[in-house]
């Protein structure tokens, strides 16, 4: 984690209704942001694919897809020939991939209602890219294939869609892996061979279904950037490729080739921005290749795992000298550790981090990547997997310690995702209590939420962490009116802090003080010093009318009846 930022919350505003798209041509919907990176996502044939925003950035407003930006710079058009892929160099013959082994992605997603917890929202349907790897699976965008109920596959000149299974769904690095039990979809292809992590300026094909037209539709460009890039479907960081070649809504998932016709990422987000034009982001090999061999390994996606730690640059020469540091020393200072890290028992506060593995870390936090290249340390933690060990060396009161830690991804109050489970809720007397996440608030306070999000809990999104692996920052949703709550209905988005005296330490704890409680009254303390006071016997007696008023089948989530 590098250093946190604030920023200010506004009076929390209804959140708009349905999309600015414009109805009569449903498929011509993509997404840009200001400012922002954009997921391009799916082909949403009846509204946009909504995205989980990494931290401190916006959400992707609709526009239409038919736009000038889609011809810009590199080559985009329809695949009339193979031979026509690849560039060719001062009459360098380039190699053609496998465009057979890239399929359409045909997707019908049912999201969950986080306002609503207890429905889901109406269904709608996408289409994006995806491509064949070995082993008779393939690979597509997580964001493609989130929330679904059906996905089907197409191969290239083909009428015929395949039903497809979902293996594993890497939310963080937004990559999802699929299979086909038909044996008639595997028949005449061959798999995609993987290349190494390209250079800068090498030559690289985008291949997909983007928006635009129903056939395969191919954009070329070259490398021009790769670092630790925000995943905004994931809401991590992890390595990234930048590439001028264009990338639109439905180009999700499709490969991207080298010159040598190996795939060297995965297409799945751009920026749209005034000022820049045609800047498309890949996901490298070495992410795709740790999300296989993670699969591989547990017989599911387990994750990548992150050192729980926020820091702080030593590029200030009286820092490093009040800390005790060397000439030749450098590194970075540990402001705070995730109590939920394994960490977090071995490091400490103002530690400084000298080297990772064996790799020395720099004052402003960055190590040697490829020759007049350097990287984000992250990229080391990043290469590792859950349940790995690595070597930290710290310097703490002038000495320096070495400590084998244990890797793994700390729990967050505000998770980024929920990784396609049901939210959970919990009514009683009308009050819907509900755990926080991002898709909460999303659903809440709407793209901008980061704005428009009430202070207090912005607050504790960017800088409050878990105290232990089940915590959870419980609130009063909203709440159902009745004659029983009269005079709370105004309570919104407030935080429970206690119940009848007792911590609140997640949902499930709170359902079961509630349940078992013979006292008199039940007392719910909020944040800003707010109680709520019900009568014990007449609150749960009207519990039931108002789940029949409002036409909610049951008082809690399923998985808080265990």
């Amino acid at each position: 984690m590098g250093e946190s930022r604030r920023k200010r919350g506004r009076k929390p505003k209804a959140q708009p209704s349905g999309i600015t798209a414009d109805d009569k041509h449903p498929n011509n919907v993509t997404a840009k942001t200001n400012d922002l990176i954009s997921v391009p996502s799916a082909v949403d044939s009846s509204r946009r694919l909504p995205k989980l925003q990494q931290r401190l950035t916006g959400s992707p407003e609709p526009r239409s897809a038919i736009h000038s930006e889609q011809n810009r710079g590199g080559a985009c058009t329809d695949l009339v020939a193979e031979a026509s892929l690849m560039p060719k160099r001062d009459g360098e013959v380039k190699a053609a991939p496998s465009m057979d082994a890239v399929v359409k992605v045909f997707c019908v997603h049912t999201e969950p209602n986080f306002s609503l917890p207890w429905q889901r929202k109406r269904q709608y349907s996408s289409s994006s890219s995806g491509f064949i790897i070995e082993g008779r699976r393939v690979l597509t965008n997580a964001h493609s294939v989130e929330h679904h109920t059906q996905v089907k596959l197409k191969k290239r000149g083909s009428d015929a869609k395949y039903i497809a299974t979902v293996l594993a769904i890497g939310t963080e690095c937004d990559i999802a892996l699929l299979t086909v039990s038909d044996d008639e979809f595997w028949d005449g292809v061959s798999p995609v061979e993987f290349g190494d992590l390209p250079a800068l300026q090498d030559a690289v094909t985008v291949v997909g279904y983007p928006i635009g037209g129903d056939t395969m539709s191919v954009t070329s460009g070259v490398v021009s950037r790769i670092e630790i890039l925000s995943y905004i479907h994931g809401s991590t960081q992890l390595l990234g490729v930048q590439i001028d070649a264009a990338i639109n809504a439905g180009n999700s998932g499709g490969p991207a080739f080298s010159d040598k016709g190996k795939c060297v990422g995965i297409a799945f987000q751009s920026l749209k921005h005034g000022d820049a034009e045609n800047i498309g982001y890949v996901i490298p090999t070495p992410v795709i290749l740790h999300f296989i061999r993670d699969y591989e390994q547990n017989g599911e996606y387990t994750g990548f795992p992150i050192l729980g730690v926020e820091w702080q640059k030593m590029e200030n020469p009286d820092l490093r000298m009040s800390m005790g540091m060397g000439p030749q020393q450098k590194g970075v200072r540990i402001r705070r550790i995730e109590p939920t890290a394994p960490e977090y028992h071995v490091l400490k506060s103002s530690d400084v981090i000298l080297s990772f593995d064996g790799i020395d870390i720099a004052n402003d936090g960055t190590v040697p990547f490829r020759q007049g290249e350097r990287i984000g340390f992250s990229y080391l933690v990043s290469q590792k997997y859950t349940g790995d060990t690595a070597t930290v060396k710290v310097l703490r009161d002038s000495k320096i310690l070495e400590y084998d830690i244990n890797l793994a991804t700390p729990k967050c109050l505000i998770p980024a995702h929920i990784n396609g489970r049901l939210p959970s809720y919990y009514i009683v007397a009308g009050f819907v209590f509900a755990a926080v996440s991002v898709p909460y608030l999303r659903s809440e306070y709407g793209r901008e939420y980061e704005m428009d999000a009430p202070i207090s809990l912005l607050n504790k999104l960017y800088h409050a962490m878990a105290e232990s692996v089940d915590e959870q920052l419980v609130v009063v949703s909203q709440v159902l009116v009745a004659d029983i709550n009269i005079g709370y209905e105004d309570i919104v988005n407030t935080q429970v802090l206690a119940f009848n005296g007792k911590p609140v330490k997640n949902l499930k704890s709170l359902v079961f003080m509630v349940e078992s409680c013979n006292d008199e009254y039940m007392k719910f303390d909020l944040e800003h010093q707010q109680i709520v006071v019900l009568k014990t016997c007449t609150a749960k007696a009207a519990t039931s009318d108002i789940l029949t008023t409002h036409g909610i089948p049951s008082a809690m989530s399923d998985d808080l009846k265990d």
